[in-house]
């Protein structure tokens, strides 16, 4: 080997390095805007939790750290974006991270008033404030919505059944109608 070949080699074996040093400080690239809406359905939407444990990560895989867990089927969070088979998902607090598909579940349920502190929101018999007020719920409340007209939602839990504003539940948006 002559000195020049010598120098040429050295220079791949630095370059491959510097390609190596490179590709350890780049931050992970986002998921091609292609593949961020893989099913065909609307972002954002809301789902639930499936599952009692949930391992919310911070990017789309097995091999990503764990962020948070949650521990409570039946929570609701949103979908913000999709990857192949994971969904990144927000919380009612407004943090988010990657969650597998398969712990997520299409039913839908909402927190009452997660942004209030401790006042109770009413739940009436019909969907209207002038019907008679069959309980009040503490916020953060986990109910299952069973219809919204976008106004009021039809909501029930393990003791209770009724209506509630919508604009008192997030896992809803405004103005949106669940059949």
């Amino acid at each position: 080997m002559n000195v020049l070949s010598g120098m040429v080699a050295g220079l791949r074996w630095m370059a491959v390095g510097l390609g190596a040093a490179m590709l350890v400080a780049m931050p992970p690239a986002a998921p091609p805007a292609e593949a961020q809406q893989n099913t065909g359905l609307p972002l954002p939407r809301f789902v639930s939790l499936k599952a009692s444990r949930v391992n919310v990560r911070i990017g789309p895989s097995n091999e990503h750290a764990v962020k948070w867990i949650f521990v409570r089927a039946g929570l609701p969070v949103e979908i913000v974006q999709e990857f192949e088979n994971w969904r990144r998902i927000r919380d009612s607090s407004g943090a988010e991270g990657w969650v597998y598909h398969g712990l997520l579940s299409g039913r839908r349920t909402a927190l009452v008033a997660p942004w209030q502190n401790a006042e109770p929101t009413a739940l009436y018999v019909r969907g209207d404030a002038t019907s008679t007020v069959r309980a009040t719920l503490a916020p953060n409340v986990v109910v299952q919505v069973r219809e919204c007209d976008g106004q009021w939602c039809e909501v029930e839990g393990p003791s209770f059944a009724g209506f509630v504003e919508q604009a008192m539940l997030w896992g809803v948006y405004p103005d949106e109608t669940v059949h």
